[in-house]
């Protein structure tokens, strides 16, 4: 069965799949323009056009512009936020600590391979602030469950010493370590493989926790 029809004028016409179906072809349209020129060209005609599509087929998943915009941020910061603690939860269980955190790496890196659109939206050089505020509570979410995830570790492996004192200055190096990890992993002039790059940060940081 094709998937379009032809009108009267020669243009192609999408064929009907329905809002609900519809919907993440949108976004994921949407979310190639914004990580391209910037969310601020994310418009109805914008996505539209790059879908091949008449204006009408987008309203009918999303009514304006900020709807679109809105649903396109939550999905994104939905993702990167399960993302992230997947990646925490894969070496909740390792009796190893320098294990733990390669695997911790490895599974994040994994993560921005499969999605990398995301990573790079949310690290863009100056992200748009509609972008940073929307994100701003992924990552408390985020040093949240690190600390959950840390502070028993290090009471269990090295009984560090004053770590209510050290523990922020670790958890804020750590979450710039697995940023660093995925602008690595994503630059097209690194040659790094998820593996590769996640065993060698994953030793650094444990080095740095290790004598901490």
């Amino acid at each position: 069965m094709p998937s379009s029809t032809t009108t009267h004028a020669g243009r192609q016409r999408a064929a009907h799949l329905g809002p609900e179906r519809r919907r993440p072809q949108v976004l994921d349209a949407a979310l190639t323009i914004a990580v391209r020129d910037g969310i601020g060209a994310v418009t109805v005609g914008s996505v539209a056009a790059a879908m091949g599509v008449t204006r009408p087929v987008v309203y009918a998943c999303f009514s304006d512009r900020i709807e679109l915009v809105d649903a396109l941020l939550d999905r994104e910061t939905t993702s990167l936020v399960e993302a992230v603690l997947v990646a925490l939860h894969s070496s909740a269980n390792a009796d190893d600590p320098e294990r733990a955190f390669i695997d911790g790496f490895r599974a994040l890196l994994h993560a921005a391979t499969d999605s990398p659109d995301t990573w790079r939206l949310v690290l863009a050089g100056e992200p748009d602030p509609a972008i940073a505020e929307r994100f701003r509570s992924g990552k408390a979410l985020v040093q949240a469950r690190t600390v959950e995830w840390i502070r028993p570790a290090m009471e269990h492996w090295w009984q560090t010493p004053d770590l209510e004192r050290k523990l922020p200055v670790l958890i804020d190096l750590f979450l710039a370590a697995c940023e660093s990890a995925v602008r690595s992993l994503l630059d097209p002039d690194n040659d790094w493989g998820p593996d590769d790059l996640g065993t060698f940060i994953g030793k650094a940081i444990h080095g740095v926790f290790r004598d901490a």
